[in-house]
């Protein structure tokens, strides 16, 4: 039986050509697929239970252990959060502060704006770049939940925190790992954020 080799041409470009570009939604889609059934099932638990690493340089701000303090978990790693109201800022939702990992010591920025019970952050563990964005919920209480991802709003990670009271000490911190001295800001760049207060900000790669 002769095959019509002209009649398959062109559908043999258009095959061609589709999956160079991906410019049909089925294929995406079906590529989005395949590789999540590909990855480890503990890799994927990973993902949704630990928070991604962090190489801070980083050090403790003395004028933000005036803010109040929360203490929880980000993943399965316990942190201490200082967080609070940025002074003299012109908008009155705009927050700053710094979260602690008590394992290692490492430090990261925060800031972002906090509208009735909701709070949108990024953080950044250099005071250059953001490495992560924060979503979540005040409760009456005073406690925080949500989620961190990463700068795509990719791989989200819980996080559950509660207000430690005036007076009350937070968990003991390692002092081992961030032992190197804070990066210092450099001159602000045209359109780029800010975080807890350093203008130089801007997206990770």
């Amino acid at each position: 039986m002769e095959v019509n080799t002209q009649a398959q041409r062109p559908l043999q470009t258009a095959v061609r050509r589709g999956s160079a570009i991906k410019a049909r939604g089925w294929i995406v889609a079906a590529a989005a697929a395949a590789m999540v059934l590909a990855l480890p099932f503990a890799a994927r638990a990973q993902d949704a239970a630990a928070p991604p690493p962090v190489k801070s340089t980083l050090k403790p701000n003395p004028e933000f252990a005036k803010l109040p303090q929360y203490v929880g978990t980000l993943g399965t790693r316990q942190i201490v959060m200082r967080l609070g109201a940025k002074a003299g800022d012109d908008d009155p939702t705009g927050v700053h502060g710094e979260y602690q990992f008590t394992d290692t010591g490492e430090v990261n920025l925060i800031a972002g704006d906090r509208a009735d019970a909701t709070l949108e952050a990024e953080d950044s563990n250099d005071g250059t770049h953001i490495t992560g964005n924060w979503v979540g919920t005040f409760a009456e209480d005073g406690s925080l939940s949500g989620d961190r991802m990463d700068p795509d709003d990719s791989h989200p990670v819980p996080f559950d925190l509660k207000p430690i009271a005036a007076g009350g000490a937070a968990p003991a911190v390692s002092t081992g790992a961030a032992s190197a001295p804070a990066a210092t800001p450099a001159s602000t760049p045209n359109g780029v954020h800010a975080v807890s207060g350093v203008s130089n900000l801007v997206i990770g790669q």
